[in-house]
């Protein structure tokens, strides 16, 4: 029986050609999509899920404001050791700095750039990185230690055992006098892509000690700048921890700002997702992809749904005779169950073909490296449930429905619940174009909103500027600087101690007359910098002036706009001022500019320069049309200088688009698959207006013969599906704002949701459709009406 039925379902496959290539391909096309949407999404749930103990492990965040949005996944470097000694709730605990070390391999002349951490021994207690050679409870046995990524002992020491072996270490790049050799006592494996802890080497932690006084780092308690992961005991309380870890450290340091610090526990299986205080962070785009991957599988049911309803009167007379020569209800319903099945296996071979061809383009796209396998289970539970949803929307429903009635009634053309009452297939196409326009308007706005950023002015110049991490050119900046700025193409030379789209660097280690009680916990950005920075970067003062390049600015600070008015100061310059345990006077006011995401508002901040704080960073401003030689004449110098080091620059403009990056490509991807589900929405619209052209071809015939034009032909077939087109749009045009307004509320700085974008939306969708409906009515309208009639 089972084979009649599957023989039954290809000849009438075979027998259809366009219904079925327009099935198959609206669910081949929707399946793959579907893949590689829940493929990304996949990969953003992944993120740290690879550890044991991962549902036990949390980063540690602070504020110093609970009701604020500051808060950094930092904190200071004894609250490790003394969280571990005295809270019971904490099994072990690790601290995090990343190394800018230079390593090269002794005697050899080959240049490396690598990025690395500083880590406590217990990394690999809490962690479960596999550690390939040497020992997990002594990984660094002394300061001189140093643990090598697998690829890395691989590009060092080729085939040979690195265990053992000697490489140079420069520990501090901006000492030309930091180099130590270091031996490799361990190999890591490499950590995976979808781990938020990314490293090439390891180094022991303790060595940031050494050359401290004192107690060194294990004293500073007002040093927040070390992210820190604790472990806890099964059945501990994090949110108790959080404020076990704040009593500590007042304990230590009762200092004023302390009063109100918080401290967060944030789980590390969040830590992608999220931010300290839980809140989402790409968590809103993992489920909105997930609502897309929904829409488009639902869309291709519909338009299964509807095609197989639609061609139902043509199906009846075959069911009638069936009945008639002694089918049962049974047979029947099994027989349109076996051919949706048989489709969906057909959609599926393809979707599979599809899937793998499109994977290089694919994480080119989204920037990830993912890996499609028929190995893994999820994508068969994916098969499962769209192919239970493909046979209880797609097949059981015109299984019953063509099963049911009488044939005596078929053969007459009565059809209860078909013919005339297309009441259901109208609801399928309203919510299938709702979606699409949906998506049309989302897709705008994330374009515009992309577009803004890239073009809004940021308080700044940072075209034709790159940047670079100075290294021995901070010992001989000013020398390197004049002979720069005399060769061509170099219109300015400055540098700072950070990238100013990016200032990671915070205190509130600052007093003014004045001050009111409720601001001990104010907190301001600071980034030192060179002289001539307001001028290069092209900031302008709104108020006094800026450095002059002697000694006496280092007793001069400029503040911003946003530092000014929340200080409440009055007429700032010339004021004296307490920054960093230091009398300063205020020399000027800077008009603000950006210098985090526009997802954060602008912030206070403070400019100013000091000999204890190294400028690491070097900006170049070229014309635009010379920065071939400027970044030659550069790259000369720094082969004299830095000839152990590769010369690593970057323009702003692909720094700024770093921030965004995730945005940026989350965006093409919402662009392509809002374009997929609108393509499968008017495959299936396209199907069901062939149909209802063949089932009205006498009809069309009779009235061209009786005289009707070929406009009236088309009106005749397409009114009432672009009649269902526009109906969609009062659904999706509230249900379109509503999504995009909580998108847009991820932007401190946003574009607005102007009226016409609606309109655009609505218009497109509407060509859209039009053009697929008008254009096979044209079709019909013009055939020969004699076709139609003479058998009449």
């Amino acid at each position: 029986m089972l084979k009649n039925y599957i023989k039954t379902a290809f000849r009438t496959l075979v027998k259809n050609k366009a219904y079925s290539v327009i099935n198959i391909a609206g669910l081949a096309v929707s399946l793959c999509a579907a893949i590689l949407i829940l493929l990304w999404v996949w990969d953003e749930l992944s993120y740290d899920r690879m550890h044991g103990k991962v549902d036990r492990i949390f980063q540690l965040s602070t504020t110093f404001d609970a009701s604020s949005d500051n808060v950094w996944p930092v904190g200071p470097p004894p609250l490790a050791l003394f969280g571990k000694a005295e809270i019971p709730g904490i099994e072990e605990a690790c601290r995090f700095s990343n190394s800018e070390a230079a390593i090269t391999k002794v005697n050899d002349n080959r240049k490396f750039t690598e990025s690395g951490q500083y880590v406590d021994p217990s990394f690999f207690k809490i962690f479960d990185f596999s550690l390939l050679e040497g020992s997990q409870q002594t990984p660094f046995p002394d300061n001189s230690s140093i643990i090598l990524t697998k690829t890395l002992a691989k590009k060092y020491f080729g085939d040979k055992e690195a265990i053992g072996q000697t490489v140079l270490v420069t520990v501090d790049p901006a000492a030309a006098d930091s180099k130590r050799n270091f031996r490799v006592t361990g190999i890591v494996d490499d950590f995976p892509l979808n781990s938020s802890i990314e490293a090439d080497f390891l180094l022991p932690f303790d060595l940031l000690n050494e050359n401290r006084e004192g107690e060194g780092l294990d004293a500073e308690w007002g040093n927040f700048g070390y992210r820190t992961f604790f472990l806890l005991q099964n059945g501990t309380n994090p949110k108790a921890t959080e404020k076990q870890l704040a009593d500590l450290h007042r304990k230590n340091n009762d200092a004023e700002i302390f009063k109100t610090l918080v401290y967060y526990l944030q789980p590390l299986e969040n830590l992608h997702l999220y931010n300290g205080k839980g809140e989402e962070r790409g968590m809103q785009q993992v489920r909105i992809f997930t609502l897309v991957a929904g829409i488009i599988l639902l869309i291709a049911c519909i338009n299964y749904v509807n095609l197989v309803t639609a061609r139902s009167t043509r199906r009846s007379k075959e069911v009638s005779v069936r009945k008639v020569v002694g089918a049962n209800r049974l047979h029947l319903f099994w027989q349109f169950i076996t051919e949706s099945v048989v489709v969906f296996i057909i959609a599926m071979a393809l979707a599979i073909g599809l899937t793998y061809a499109a994977m290089p383009l694919y994480n080119g796209l989204s920037g990830k490296e993912m890996t499609f396998s028929l190995l893994d289970t999820r994508v068969w539970l994916l098969f499962g449930c769209t192919l239970f949803a493909v046979v209880l929307l797609a097949g059981v429903y015109p299984a019953l429905l063509l099963s049911t009635f009488k044939p005596v009634q078929a053969l007459k053309g009565i059809l209860p619940g078909i013919g005339k009452n297309n009441g259901f297939r109208k609801a399928l196409v309203v919510v299938q174009f709702s979606c699409s326009v949906v998506l049309i308007i989302a897709t705008i706005i994330i374009s515009r909103q992309l577009e803004y950023i890239r073009k809004k002015e940021l308080g700044y110049d940072k075209e034709n500027v790159f940047l670079f991490a100075q290294r021995n050119f901070i010992g001989r900046f000013d020398a390197i600087r004049a002979e720069l700025e005399s060769q061509p193409g170099i219109k300015g030379i400055t540098a700072a101690s950070s990238d100013i789209s990016n200032i990671g660097s915070g205190t509130g280690d600052i007093e003014w007359e004045g001050k009111p009680a409720s601001m001990a916990n104010f907190m301001v950005n600071q980034m030192a910098v060179d002289h001539q920075f307001l001028e290069v970067m092209d900031i302008p003062l709104t108020a006094g002036q800026g450095f002059s390049g002697m000694p006496s600015d280092t007793s001069y600070i400029v503040l911003n706009e946003t530092a000014v008015k929340q200080m409440g100061l009055e007429d700032p310059v010339g004021m004296a001022i307490t920054f960093r345990n230091s009398p300063r006077t205020i020399i000027g006011v800077a008009k603000d500019f950006h210098f985090n995401d526009l997802k954060k508002a602008i912030g206070p901040c403070v400019l100013f320069a000091e000999a204890s704080m190294p400028l690491g960073g070097m900006y170049v401003k070229t014309t635009g049309n010379d920065a071939a030689q400027a970044i030659a004449a550069v790259d000369k110098l720094w082969k004299q200088y830095n000839s152990e080091f590769e010369f690593d620059y970057q323009f702003m403009d692909e720094s700024f688009d770093k921030l965004y990056k995730g945005d940026i490509q989350a965006g093409k991807l919402f662009n392509v698959f809002a374009g997929i589900t609108i393509l499968i929405s008017c495959l299936g619209l396209f199907g069901l207006v062939t149909f209802t052209a063949e089932t009205k071809f006498k009809e069309i015939g009779i009235r061209k013969t009786l005289g009707a034009s070929i406009s009236n032909i088309i009106l005749l077939i397409s009114k009432d599906f672009l009649q269902l087109v526009g109906i969609s749009f009062l659904i999706a045009f509230p249900v379109g704002w509503w999504m995009m307004n909580k998108w847009l509320a991820n932007y401190v700085y946003r574009t607005g949701m102007e009226w016409w974008v609606f309109v655009i939306a609505g218009f497109t969708a509407f060509a859209i459709a039009a053009i697929t409906v008008c254009g096979k009515s044209l079709k019909a309208a013009k055939e020969n009406p004699i076709k139609a009639i003479r058998t009449e």
